[in-house]
């Protein structure tokens, strides 16, 4: 058996997905709604939202060290706004384990004519999108949030009884792949080539 907790990663992040520490799901969404609620359906802009809020910051800073300087307080504190290299190659390190296994898939099928690949991936974009068609890309992300809360914990509750019920579907859906493969795509001039020089 699985330990979801450690297969989220264990720290602080799992926590927040299982409800361990409930207050970072209910921050998390709390902010995930507030979010949908202005961008889907107040209809406000994103470019907007943040102009008023750096505005409103730079106001507040503003005044802030007006008076201090009338008041004789201490200025507001600021700390330094400056990106570290270190931060850089991190993020840097962190998308090329994203895009290298993509531009890998897209090699495989450019150069080497992988059908079943081909396939696949055809597949996946064209679910993404009719997903795409039926849902905004915030509503779709705000749904996301709503199933990173929910089903890792649900999960964690009924895993042996989710863990049958995904092995027998996995089961069927095997052997109705070899169905379709022998008497489908074994027909494929092309696939069965393949398959003789594997």
């Amino acid at each position: 058996m699985v330990d979801v907790h450690q297969a989220l990663g264990g720290g602080s992040v799992a926590d927040v997905l299982l409800w361990k520490k409930w207050y970072g799901g209910v921050v998390v969404l709390i902010s995930a709604t507030t979010m949908w609620f202005l961008f889907e359906v107040a209809g406000y802009n994103l470019l907007s939202f943040v102009a008023n809020v750096l505005l409103l910051l730079v106001v507040i800073l503003f005044f802030w060290a007006k008076a201090a300087s009338l008041l004789n307080r201490p200025l507001p504190p600021i700390p330094d706004m400056e990106i570290s290299e270190e931060s850089v190659v991190k993020a840097a390190d962190a998308i090329q384990v994203w895009i290298n296994p993509a531009l890998s898939i897209a090699q495989d099928i450019a150069l080497r004519r992988n059908l079943k690949l081909f396939l696949k991936v055809s597949i996946g974009l064209c679910v993404l999108s009719f997903l795409g068609s039926l849902f905004n890309f915030l509503t779709l992300v705000f749904i996301g949030v709503l199933f990173s809360l929910s089903v890792p914990l649900v999960y964690d509750k009924y895993q042996d009884n989710i863990n049958a019920k995904l092995s027998l579907a996995c089961e069927i859906f095997q052997m109705q792949y070899r169905k379709i493969d022998d008497n489908l795509l074994k027909k494929i001039p092309v696939l069965s080539k393949q398959k003789k020089m594997e």
